[in-house]
């Protein structure tokens, strides 16, 4: 399941985080924005039962010309058979199907921009370390308990017309009681470009290893858009498909955001 590691923090919205930077203009000042949106997934994860997931974030990001900073707190609705594993990784349960809901993890990260940057090669890479914090309710199946640790690095190749994304990572997982979860290493590819002067689309693929033995590695593909509104708002749309039991099969949300402080930026949405 996707649960709070692809739309929340690094993948699922992946491909919207890494689309912002989208144009190598570099900020001069620092910029403050609050976003929210609404992400919907569903899938069977090789059992016979939908799985459904209702993610609801709220999310304050700060950026300066080098650091990224960003945390985000989330309302979370799972609906799936009881001692269905959730966080990252689905078992399909044997028990009846249950609705629970609640405070879901608290993620944080912070990103170091140009750790490396050619003009001439119109090429960057960034480096960001998150944290996923076990704030959600194992026993309500929303979460694993655990506390999660992942570094990622994030590289950009701006052609006329079209940025390269790709981002490759690893993720230390907090192991809960009863469930053996291995450290898995996570990986993104694809591309935007702009539709207009305030909109750009953009798609990825995202891959990341089964957290638990014997089951598929996660693999969806995510498409894009993302529209300035206005001077200080912004509204992004994404959905994304699944290959593997492991994958959802379907799903798909937006995010809108608004400047509380805005300076000149390296982001396009």
């Amino acid at each position: 399941m996707k649960t709070q590691n692809n739309a929340a923090l690094v993948s699922g919205v992946s491909a919207l985080v890494l689309a912002m930077a989208a144009t190598p203009t570099l900020a001069s000042e620092t910029s403050f924005r609050l976003s929210t949106g609404l992400e919907y997934i569903t899938g069977t994860y090789g059992g016979t039962e939908d799985i459904e997931e209702l993610y609801v974030p709220l999310t304050f990001n700060m950026n300066s010309s080098r650091i990224g900073l960003s945390v985000s707190v989330p309302y979370l609705s799972i609906r799936a058979p009881t001692g269905t594993v959730t966080d990252g990784q689905t078992v399909p349960g044997a028990g009846d199907v249950a609705t629970e809901s609640g405070l879901g993890d608290i993620t944080a990260n912070m990103t170091i921009y140009d750790v490396y940057y050619n003009a001439n090669l119109d090429f960057a890479l960034d480096v960001t370390g998150a944290v996923k914090l076990g704030t959600a309710e194992f026993d309500k199946g929303l979460g694993t308990g655990e506390n999660d640790y992942s570094l990622y690095l994030d590289g950009y190749k701006w052609f006329e017309g079209f940025t390269l994304l790709g981002s490759v990572g690893y993720r230390w997982r907090g192991e809960p009681a009863g469930v053996d979860l291995n450290d898995v290493l996570v990986a993104s590819l694809g591309g935007s470009w702009p539709a207009g002067e305030s909109s750009t689309l953009g798609i990825m693929f995202d891959y990341r290893e089964s957290a638990l033995e014997g089951l598929d590695d996660i693999q969806e593909l995510t498409v894009f858009g993302s529209v300035e509104l206005n001077e200080h708002w912004y509204l992004q749309l994404y959905g994304f498909a699944g290959f593997t039991d492991s994958s959802s099969d379907w799903g798909g949300g937006f995010t809108i955001t608004t400047d509380v402080r805005r300076a000149p930026s390296r982001e396009n949405f």
